[in-house]
């Protein structure tokens, strides 16, 4: 389902040297005994998640589909960028789709919270509410003005047919008020961080409601397990991946670029950004992630890639066959010069400018690219992928010596804003 082409970045000799380290690693992983080993639910969820849960998922959420216009998933992090990711990659930028999913929660702006407040005065709408504790600074402003606006539009009783929250199983303020308001809830699993989060409730109910095949991500992630789970380096490719990684963090690379053809696959490249950076950036360890989509930032960062620092590798995203595909008509005229060009699909000039630019960078520029190619996106192999990335940033963490699943350094900016905010405590 996925192919991965290390353009000779790393020599087959350098992959085996890290063998005796992945079997180790993967010991650690299967037998959970590694640091952060009660955040690891994630590993075996594709087998063992709630099936009973997953079908009131699938209940409520077209319940969702048939009563709302609107659904405003309330999240921050890995409550929110995993659905976002899915999303967009799998129904586009400009769905025409008859629920529209929006997102809140995720900031402070005044501007953005008001604009889509606004925006809803005159929805029907219903909310996803996502936190395991519910007192999320971001998310609980968010959902306080939400469920304002929603029972001042309709009514106390009315809304709690139409709030649906993703939080602990037992605990917290959230779960709380749950309990108290008769609101729908889904578990957040405790051995299950946010950023890993996104094949849970997290991610499959706003996916269920906006009509994606939740079951066949599912699917496509069991696939990924049953591939994964297996020290081989020799076949191994999420395991090769990982130790690649690792091999240019080592060789004065310390920044991965990840990169897409496909504006839609933009939040793909932000979920990846906050897996690895939240998961690897500690105790001074760890590669960047930064990300840019071509051909667009060609026309930015290009120069800076071919000729610039040479500070950065690339991990590309190719996708080998759009859902979608349009022609390149004649022109009379031909003022632009693009007639060469008519009767070819926008995928094959697409596919001719990652081939030339791969070309460019690897052999001119001297820039290592790991290539991730999958033939076609659908719901089956975004879950297939998801699993992929989340057991390679374990691997690759594990690699450092590190905790992947803690942040303690997010605690530190909370601290000295709810200091200045004057929350008692702090």
């Amino acid at each position: 389902m996925i192919k991965l082409l290390l353009n000779n970045q790393i020599s087959e000799q350098d992959i085996k040297a890290y063998q005796s380290k992945v079997t180790k690693i993967n010991k650690m992983i299967d037998e959970k005994t590694g640091p952060g080993n009660d955040f690891l639910g994630w590993v075996d969820w594709p087998v063992n998640y709630d099936k009973e849960e997953l079908q009131r998922i699938k209940k409520d959420a077209q319940y969702v589909r048939d009563h709302f216009e609107v659904l405003v998933v309330c999240g921050i992090g890995g409550s929110y960028l995993g659905a976002r990711a899915a999303l967009e990659a799998l129904k586009g930028l400009k769905s025409d789709d008859k629920l529209e999913i929006i997102f809140m929660g995720q900031t402070f702006s005044p501007n953005y919270v008001s604009q889509v407040l606004k925006y809803l005065e005159n929805k029907n709408f219903a909310i996803n509410v996502i936190s395991k504790s519910g007192t999320t600074t971001e998310t609980s402003i968010s959902f306080r003005l939400l469920k304002e606006l929603l029972e001042r539009k309709i009514g106390k009783e009315a809304s709690k047919k139409a709030i649906y929250a993703t939080t602990d199983k037992e605990k917290g303020a959230l779960k709380t008020l749950c309990n108290q308001e008769g609101y729908a809830t889904y578990v957040l699993p405790g051995n299950i961080g946010g950023r890993y989060s996104v094949l849970t409730a997290v991610g499959l109910f706003p996916l269920a409601a906006a009509g994606i095949d939740v079951e066949a991500m599912l699917l496509g992630a069991k696939e990924a397990r049953e591939a994964y789970d297996n020290d081989d380096l020799d076949k191994n490719i999420c395991y090769r991946y990982a130790v690649t990684r690792d091999f240019m963090l080592h060789r004065d690379k310390p920044v991965e670029m990840y990169v897409t053809y496909e504006p839609q696959m933009s939040q793909i490249s932000e979920w990846l950004k906050q897996l690895f950076g939240e998961s690897e950036g500690k105790e001074k360890k760890g590669l960047f992630p930064s990300s840019a989509t071509f051909s667009t930032d060609l026309h930015s960062l290009g120069q800076f890639i071919q000729d610039g620092t040479p500070l950065l590798f690339e991990t590309i995203l190719n996708i080998e066959t759009p859902n979608d595909d349009i022609t390149i008509p004649h022109d009379d005229a031909d003022l632009d010069g693009l007639n060469y060009l008519e009767g070819k699909n926008l995928a094959f000039v697409n596919q001719k400018a990652f081939e030339g630019t791969l070309k460019a960078h690897v052999e001119d520029g001297h820039v290592p690219c790991n290539v991730i190619s999958i033939d076609k996106l659908d719901a089956k192999t975004l879950g297939h992928l998801f699993y992929f990335f989340m057991r390679a940033c374990a691997m690759s963490a594990y690699l450092l010596d590190i905790n992947p699943f803690n942040q303690p350094g997010v605690e530190i900016y909370k601290k000295n804003m709810f200091h200045l905010l004057g929350k008692k405590g702090y």
